[in-house]
């Protein structure tokens, strides 16, 4: 974040604005973060997407909440006795990680895509 930051205000339309007298509160807002704002959603989403992950396994391994708390990761562990009699018990919960995961980062890109100035831009042409 720091980098894209330093990079976009070094950039001529920065130093045009300052040139004209534009304050620092607007020069942020108006156009250092909407340059910033892509990579701030990708990060986030990707951050959400590991920590759904991250809570399931957890409580795969038991150190999670306790049972009666609804959690995928607790059914997937409940699960694993009966993969050859019944193997829905498990892969339903890991289907259902894999679809909101997968879920969250198309949600992220297609922000992105929303939100990118610099696509935006492209479209126009």
């Amino acid at each position: 974040m720091r980098g894209d930051v330093l990079a976009v205000k070094e950039n001529v339309y920065v130093e045009a604005a300052r040139a004209l007298g534009c304050g620092q509160g607007r020069l942020a807002l108006r156009h250092v973060l909407p340059n910033i704002v892509a990579p701030v959603i990708v990060l986030s989403t990707v951050a959400i997407a590991w920590s759904i992950i991250l809570g399931a396994s957890l409580s795969f391994l038991g150190l999670g909440p306790r049972p009666p708390t609804p959690e995928w990761g607790i059914d997937l562990s409940n699960g694993r006795g009966y993969l050859l009699r019944a193997w829905w018990i498990s892969s339903v919960p890991g289907f259902c990680i894999m679809l909101t995961v997968v879920a969250v980062n198309l949600v992220g890109d297609a922000l992105r895509d929303e939100l990118d100035p610099r696509l935006r831009a492209l479209g126009n042409l």
